[in-house]
C-alpha cells in the first residue's frame, strides 16, 4: 500500500481578500471592459487583476516577476477559479494586463468600479476628501524626453516636491478622493512627478466635478489648503458644490485672523474638547463663505515648547550672520547700513541697533607713525542683538490656531463642530496613503519599465486599499448588526477592529490536501470562525 501524500497551501486572510474581490465583481466588472481574445491565455485581465490585488494584501512587498513564486503554496482554486497554476501569473501576463487598463483609460475604469462598490457598500457618500501623494521610481524613463505634457499619452516621471524625502529620484503622483465614512477610494488620477497639489486639485475640480454630483451627490468636498485657491473656490462656486477646506495663512485676512486670536471672545466647540471658535464671513475670491477660527488649547501648550527651540535656533542663526557681517569691510557708511537694513529685513527674530565702526587703511606695512594720514577707511557695522517680547507674543498668537472655510452659509446644519467633525475626515485619504506606502504593501518603489504601466499599477494599488477598506467596512458594519465581538489586542470583545489586525489573526489557515484529492481546511479558530460567518455564504464556501 502505497504512502499518504500530504500537501499543504497557506489561506490565512487571503480568503477574505479574494471573497471581497468577487463580492465586489472586479474581475467580472474588467472582463466585461477588457474581454480576452485569445485562447492561448490561461487567466483573464480580470483575474490577473485579482491576483496582484492579492499579492497587494499578501503584505509580502514582492515584484511582479515574483508572482509565480507568491502563489506556488496558495490555494489558486479557490482565491481565483479551478485550472489556474502559479506559472499562468507571470510577468508577461500581468504586464500585458497592464498596458490593457492603460488603454481602456485607469481613471474611467477605477471610476465605475467604485460607483458599484459604493451602492453595494450602500455608502451614502455624503462628504469627498481630495488629497495626494508621491510615489518614487527607478529609471529615467520619459523624463528626458524632449516633449510636452500635452504630447505624452502618459504621465511623466520627473523630479518633483518629494514626499517620500528622495529628491534625487524620479517620482509619480497619485491623486485619490475617498468617501468619508469607510474610507473607500472613489477617484483615482495619476499626475507627473512635478505637478503641484494646487495645479492637480485645480484639475480635477475642473474636468470632473460634474461627474462626481451626478453619480455620487456628495455634499461637500473636502481639502486641505492646496484646495484653498482663487480660481479652484470660484469654480466650486460656479458648480454649486459645498466645500470645506483649510485656509492657507499666507493669505493676508487668513493671517491677521489668526494672530487676532488672543483679543477675541471664543467660545467651546460642541463635542470637542479643548477646542475654541468663532467665525467670520470672508468673500475671498469673490465666493461668499464662511471663516471659522478654531484654537486647540492642547496643542498650544505643545507647540510653545516646539516655538522655543525653533525661536532659539533660528535667533543663534541670525546672531552668527550678524557676526559674520560684522567681519566684512564695506567702502562707505551708506554700503554698510544698506547691508545692516538686508540683514534686519531678512531676519524673523532677532533686532539690533546698528553701530558703524571707521577704520584706518595705510599702504605702507607696519604700524604707521603718529601723525600719518590714512590712505582710505573702511567701515564695518556691527550691533547687540535682542529679541523683542511682542515678537515672541506675536508668534504664540497663532499657536494651536487654523482657519477652515466653507461656502456653505447654514450655521444650523453645519455649525462649528460639525463643520470640524467632517473637516477631520481628511484623515481617511490620509490614513489610505500611509497604508500604500506601507513597506509591507507591494513595493515601496516602483521598478516597472513604462510610465503607461506604472500608471495602470497605481490603479491596482488603488483597488488594493479599496478591496482593504471594504473588508474593513463589513467586518464592523455586521459586527453591529448582528450584535456580535471580535477581541481586539487586548483580548477584550470589539466591535471595530482594523483590518490589518483581522488579517494578522488569521494567520495559521492552510488548506490540506490528502493524495491530491481530498482537501481540508484546518488552523481555523473560533474568532475566526465568528468573522466567516458574520461575511456571509461567499466566504463561507472560500473557507470550507
Amino acid at each position: 500500500m502505497p504512502p499518504i501524500q500530504y500537501h499543504s497551501q497557506v489561506m490565512d486572510h487571503l480568503g477574505l481578500v479574494a471573497g471581497m474581490c468577487k463580492e465586489l465583481g472586479i474581475a467580472d466588472h474588467i472582463d466585461r471592459r477588457a474581454p480576452k481574445v485569445s485562447d492561448e491565455w490561461n487567466i483573464s485581465h480580470g483575474e490577473a487583476v485579482v491576483a496582484m490585488i492579492i499579492n497587494g494584501l499578501g503584505f509580502t512587498g514582492q515584484s511582479l516577476h515574483m508572482f509565480p513564486q507568491f502563489f506556488s503554496n496558495k490555494p489558486l482554486d479557490k482565491l481565483i477559479r479551478e485550472g489556474i497554476e502559479p506559472e499562468h501569473i507571470n510577468d508577461k501576463v500581468l504586464g500585458r494586463t497592464l498596458d490593457e487598463l492603460f488603454e481602456l483609460g485607469v481613471s474611467k475604469v477605477y471610476f465605475e468600479l467604485a460607483i458599484k462598490v459604493a451602492t453595494h457598500l450602500k455608502l451614502p457618500c455624503d462628504a469627498l476628501n481630495l488629497d495626494g501623494t508621491g510615489f518614487h521610481v527607478d529609471g529615467r524613463y520619459n523624463s528626458e524626453e524632449e516633449v510636452s505634457d500635452e504630447d505624452l499619452n502618459c504621465i511623466r516621471l520627473c523630479k518633483g516636491y518629494s514626499r517620500d524625502h528622495r529628491p534625487d529620484l524620479n517620482q509619480a503622483i497619485l491623486l485619490l478622493l475617498t468617501e468619508n465614512r469607510a474610507g473607500i477610494p472613489m477617484f483615482m488620477k495619476a499626475a507627473s512627478g512635478n505637478v503641484t497639489d494646487k495645479t492637480s486639485f485645480k484639475q480635477v475640480v475642473s474636468e470632473h466635478i460634474k461627474s462626481f454630483k451626478a453619480a455620487l451627490n456628495a455634499r461637500y468636498f473636502i481639502g486641505d489648503a492646496a484646495l484653498y485657491v482663487a480660481e479652484t473656490v470660484q469654480e466650486l462656486s460656479q458648480q454649486d458644490q459645498l466645500f470645506i477646506s483649510r485656509v492657507p495663512l499666507n493669505i493676508g485676512a487668513a493671517k491677521e485672523l489668526v494672530q487676532s486670536a488672543p483679543l477675541r471672545s471664543m467660545v467651546e466647540v460642541e463635542g470637542f474638547e479643548h477646542y475654541e471658535s468663532v467665525e467670520t464671513l470672508s468673500d475671498y475670491a469673490g465666493v461668499v463663505q464662511r471663516w471659522v477660527l478654531f484654537r486647540n488649547n492642547q496643542s498650544q501648550k505643545t507647540e510653545q515648547k516646539t516655538l522655543t527651540r525653533r525661536m532659539q535656533k533660528k535667533s543663534l542663526k541670525e546672531f552668527k550672520e550678524l557676526e559674520k557681517l560684522g567681519k566684512k569691510p564695506f567702502c562707505c557708511e551708506s554700503d554698510a547700513m544698506e547691508a545692516f537694513k538686508l540683514w534686519q529685513k531678512q531676519s524673523v527674530y532677532c533686532q539690533a541697533e546698528p553701530e558703524i565702526i571707521e577704520s584706518p587703511c595705510y599702504k605702507t606695512k607696519g604700524r604707521p607713525a603718529d601723525g600719518t594720514v590714512p590712505d582710505h577707511y573702511e567701515y564695518y557695522v556691527t550691533g547687540s542683538c535682542t529679541v523683542a517680547v511682542q515678537t515672541r507674543r506675536d508668534a504664540e498668537a497663532s499657536l494651536g490656531c487654523f482657519v477652515l472655510a466653507t461656502n456653505d452659509t447654514d450655521t444650523v446644519r453645519l455649525d462649528a463642530g460639525e463643520l470640524l467633525r467632517t473637516y477631520k475626515s481628511q484623515q481617511q485619504v490620509e490614513r489610505g496613503f500611509r497604508f500604500l506606502k506601507s513597506p509591507d504593501f507591494l513595493v515601496s518603489s516602483l521598478y516597472l519599465k513604462k510610465p503607461e504601466r506604472i500608471e495602470a499599477l497605481l490603479m491596482v494599488m488603488t483597488l488594493c486599499l479599496m478591496v482593504y477598506a471594504a473588508i474593513q467596512h463589513r467586518i464592523r458594519y455586521e459586527l453591529k448588526r448582528q450584535s456580535r465581538t471580535f477581541p481586539d489586542m487586548k483580548k477584550k470583545p470589539a466591535q471595530n477592529p482594523t483590518g490589518r489586525w483581522v488579517f494578522l489573526c488569521f494567520d495559521g489557515i492552510h488548506v490540506l490536501s490528502v493524495n491530491g484529492t481530498e482537501k481540508h481546511m484546518v488552523g481555523i479558530s473560533e474568532r475566526q470562525s465568528t468573522i466567516i460567518f458574520i461575511l456571509g455564504s461567499t466566504y463561507q464556501e472560500i473557507y470550507s
